[in-house]
């Protein structure tokens, strides 16, 4: 009896176990916003009720549109404030069986393994993403000796301060706020900026190696559009400087005193703010900006005058 009872307790405690890990992975999962975790989280819910409820066969049946695995659009339509239509669910939610463990396959984003039911096919959070890590890049200069790059230097390091439109950096994807590593070998922790203009002045014409790390001042925060277009936030001249209570951009975690550097993934810096707004606008439902602190922003920026910083470079990039 002794011997049942311990293989009782046995069991039971790896099946807690197994529980416990399956319900951690469950936390661990990352979202792009907290929109899409709430959806997430509705259609585990409606998951587990179908694959509780459905009977037991030899084949699965793929599920229909309007079968109990895809959201009510009633429900979601204004769900939190979103503007949810059927074209919307059909581009962004992948309809899938429940799994043996009676959890539903949310649609994942392939950026960070990310769970994004509502945003993983944004091409926005896409050309926003800030890469972890570090990785080299070729440049060679123009017919004019030159490459399209201003260089600041930050705390000890290195960044990226304008690319110019069409210009040899911006070919290569160089960004406003990338940290410059090395150049050509030499480590540039401790330069100037005019140590590091005089390098790349110096540097060959047909080939520079830089070694860059993507944007380490900045962040990316998804948002979601509500019924009459907006996200719920103000900015002045670039500059966040109120928040709509109980908007996306307050669910998100969005601060004042920060500046927009991009709109899904396309630099804006030096735009008026009537055309900041007509990029919003134009956005679609899921929109992710790139955001950087008052404090930092406005020291990469100093003593660049309004004709340099038209210059930059404000392309769409490829992802």
């Amino acid at each position: 009896m002794g011997q049942i009872a311990d293989f009782t307790v046995g069991w039971a405690l790896l099946l807690w176990k197994a529980s416990c890990v399956s319900r951690l992975k469950q936390t661990m999962s990352l979202y792009p916003s907290l929109e899409d975790l709430k959806v997430s989280k509705v259609l585990e819910a409606q998951a587990t009720i179908a694959a509780k409820m459905a009977p037991p066969a030899i084949e699965a049946e793929t599920p229909s549109a309007g079968s109990g695995l895809y959201p009510d659009l009633q429900e979601l339509g204004d769900y939190m404030g979103l503007d949810l239509n059927s074209e919307d669910l059909r581009q962004n939610m992948a309809i899938v069986p429940a799994a043996e463990s009676g959890q539903a396959d949310s649609n994942q984003s392939t950026m960070n393994n990310m769970v994004a039911p509502l945003t993983g096919n944004s091409l926005g959070l896409h050309r926003a993403e800030i890469k972890a890590g570090v990785r080299e890049v070729i440049l060679c200069k123009d017919q004019d000796g030159k490459v399209g790059l201003r260089l600041r230097a930050v705390d000890k390091g290195i960044f990226v301060q304008l690319v110019q439109a069409n210009s040899p950096a911006s070919l290569v994807g160089l960004r406003f706020g990338d940290q410059i590593l090395q150049l050509n070998g030499q480590t540039c922790a401790g330069w100037s900026t005019d140590k590091a203009h005089k390098a790349l002045k110096q540097a060959p014409q047909d080939r520079i190696s830089v070694i860059v790390r993507d944007r380490p001042f900045q962040r990316t925060i998804t948002m979601h559009k509500d019924s009459t277009g907006h996200v719920g936030f103000i900015y002045k001249r670039g500059k966040i400087t109120s928040i709509v209570k109980d908007s996306s951009a307050a669910r998100n975690g969005l601060l004042t005193d920060h500046y927009v550097c991009e709109i899904n993934g396309q630099n804006i810096i030096g735009l008026k703010d009537s055309q900041v707004g007509d990029i919003l606008a134009a956005a679609g439902s899921a929109v992710t900006i790139t955001v950087m602190p008052s404090i930092i922003y406005e020291h990469m920026v100093k003593r660049m005058s309004s004709g340099l910083v038209s210059q930059m470079d404000h392309s769409t990039p490829e992802v």
